[in-house]
Formats: structure tokens, C-alpha cells, sequence
């Protein structure tokens, strides 16, 4: 049972902006409703002017929420874009590996980056949710199908096993006081979709947000970030992937298909699809390019016998499901359920 949750924000610092008052009370009336305790790290209401300009603070926010004895669950705020920047600050003398405990750390989107940060150090984490886009959901109550596997991890801290969603949601272009108690129009959601291979397969899941997986080998948008996770060695290695599910979701820029075919052929290059059990790929928001997205992945993979498994309700397209990472996870798309070992 989760009693105390500690907001990070390591990537956006968007929490502190007085615009997001209005969702961040919301949020905090859900959690104590929980009777969750809930702390902000000490640079999360820093503002995004503060943040941005630096990075160690938000790498030191991070580490002492492991190191805080009382914290139970760390639950970033919201994705960005720039956390591979927090890399010398946790890998340099080590200080990570130095401070990680065996705490629930939960987010998705650029909060990628420090999965796999936490992955390097041998920790287990909690992908497809964050503070601001699911418990300050501005609709009357959080989302169903989300509440439902928050709760799940709240309470249990683990998560036994997804099932599609029922429906999915437009997202919201309104955010405003405005837009507090309103519903987003809702659609039937398809289930499960087997795109390719066999519907049965195992192995732990771990990957994340494509357009943020992309900045580890292509340098477009910062110059500094392929050097970065070179030099620490961010992406894992061939063997560590060996036998591994892939998990792959597209971000709220909805890349067009000619970016979404380079971002699979980045990842192609390192020889990675010759080594997986399988691939996850979470629903894109508004189910924009789904179509396109399908049939570049079997394209660019080139390999029918790799299971493919789609319409997956993680990651920006809401609702959200929560997956585990470094848990041995069991894929069934004949029975429309993905199950996770303890």
C-alpha cells in the first residue's frame, strides 16, 4: 500500500506554472481522497524557465526521492523533452546506482529516458501514466480504465494484468478553468491487434515513447544527445534485449510516416528486431496515421515471424493502462490479455 508519493519533475517544469493550478489542485484532492501523503520534490514547482536551464536539479529531485525513506511511490509530473540531460548528473561518480531503492517510480513519454536510466542500474519501473495527464484529468472524476490500473498499483504496488480498453478518447485541446467537468467524446476501442506472428509470447517488456527513443541516435533536435547516450551507454546492449518485448508508443506530436519509418529504422540499424520475442505498440492519439504506422512496421521490421501486437492502450493516447518494466510479462492477443509474473 502506497502511503507517501513524491512528484518529480524531470523533465517539464511545467507543474510550477501558475496556468496549471487549476489541474494541479484537482490532482492532489484525488490523491488525499486515497489517503496518499503527497510531496513535490524540491525543484518540481520550479517553474519551466528554471528547469530547463538546469538539469542537475531535477537529476538531484530524482535522487533524493530514492533516498527519502518515507517515499514510497516517485510519480513524475508530466513527459518532456530534454531528460537525457540529466545523464552526468546520475552517471558520473555513479550516484545513481549509489541511491536507487526499491521504490515504485511511474511515467511515461520523455520519462523514457529515465526508464532506461533505471533499467542501467537494475531497477524495476512502472511505465504509461504521470501526475498532470491522469490524476489532474479535468473531467469530474479520473478516466475509468486509467483509475482502474492506478489504483491497482497504489495499492498492491504491482500491476497482475492489462486488458484492452472499452473505448478511447479525442484528446483534449482545451485545458483552460473552462474546461473543468467536461468530458472528452469517447469511441469504441478494437481491442488487441495482432499485426504479425505468432499471438502468444513472453519475456520482459521494456522500451517506451518512439520520438523521445529516436533523440539516443539522431541528433536533430539536440545536437548534444546522441554523444550523451553514447558516452553512458543509455541504450542497452544487443544481449540485454535478447529474449525482451518491445515496447513502442508515438508521442502527442504525431509524427507524420515518413518520420515514424526513420524513427524504426534507427532502431532497426542496432539489430534489435533479430533479438526480441515480440513488439508492443501502444494506440496513437486520435488513432492519427494508425493505418500508416501498420503497415510501415511490417515494412521496415521485415520479419513476419515477429510478433507485432497493436492498439495497445498506453502511452499519450488516453485511457492509459500501466505496464511494468523488468517483470516477466505473458502476451496473449487470442485471449486479449497481456499478464505479468510477480
Amino acid at each position: 500500500m502506497v502511503k507517501t508519493i513524491t512528484i518529480v519533475s524531470l523533465s517539464s517544469g511545467v507543474l510550477g506554472e501558475a496556468f496549471v493550478k487549476h489541474e494541479v489542485d484537482i490532482g492532489l484532492h484525488r490523491l488525499h481522497a486515497y489517503g496518499v501523503h503527497v510531496k513535490f520534490s524540491e525543484h518540481a514547482l520550479k517553474g519551466m524557465d528554471y528547469l530547463k536551464a538546469h538539469p542537475e536539479a531535477r537529476a538531484a529531485d530524482l535522487l533524493q526521492a530514492f533516498r527519502d525513506p518515507e517515499t514510497d511511490m516517485i510519480l513524475c509530473a508530466i513527459g518532456g523533452d530534454d531528460t537525457y540531460r540529466l545523464l552526468p548528473c546520475l552517471f558520473d561518480h555513479d550516484e545513481l546506482r549509489k541511491s536507487v531503492t526499491n521504490k515504485i517510480f511511474l511515467g511515461f513519454s520523455d520519462t523514457t529516458m529515465n526508464h532506461l536510466m533505471l533499467h542501467k542500474v537494475g531497477i524495476r519501473s512502472f511505465y504509461g501514466q504521470a501526475f498532470l495527464p491522469d490524476l489532474c484529468e479535468l473531467d469530474s472524476q479520473m478516466l475509468p480504465y486509467t483509475r482502474e490500473y492506478f489504483e491497482e498499483l497504489l495499492e498492491t504496488g504491482m500491476i497482475r494484468e492489462i486488458h484492452p480498453s472499452n473505448v478511447w478518447y479525442q484528446s483534449r485541446s482545451d485545458f483552460s478553468t473552462e474546461a473543468v467537468g467536461t468530458g472528452m467524446k469517447s469511441f469504441e476501442n478494437e481491442g488487441f491487434e495482432l499485426l504479425q506472428g505468432s499471438g502468444t509470447f513472453s519475456g520482459e517488456i521494456l522500451g517506451g515513447c518512439i520520438d523521445t527513443i529516436y533523440d539516443i541516435f539522431n541528433a536533430e533536435r539536440y545536437e548534444d544527445s546522441v554523444s550523451l547516450c553514447r558516452k553512458y551507454h543509455l541504450f542497452p546492449s544487443l544481449e540485454d534485449w535478447r529474449g525482451k518485448i518491445l515496447l513502442l508508443e508515438s508521442s502527442e506530436e504525431q509524427p507524420a510516416p515518413e518520420k515514424y519509418c526513420r524513427m524504426l529504422e534507427a532502431l532497426k540499424q542496432t539489430g534489435i528486431f533479430h533479438v526480441l520475442s515480440g513488439v508492443l505498440i501502444g494506440k496513437p492519439m486520435d488513432e492519427k496515421y494508425f493505418g500508416e504506422y501498420k503497415k510501415t512496421l511490417i515494412r521496415v521490421i521485415d520479419d513476419p515471424a515477429l510478433p507485432i501486437v497493436c492498439n495497445i492502450n498506453v502511452g499519450h493516447a488516453t485511457p492509459r493502462c500501466i505496464i511494468p518494466f523488468g517483470v516477466e510479462a505473458r502476451v496473449d492477443a487470442d485471449r486479449q490479455v497481456i499478464r505479468f509474473s510477480e
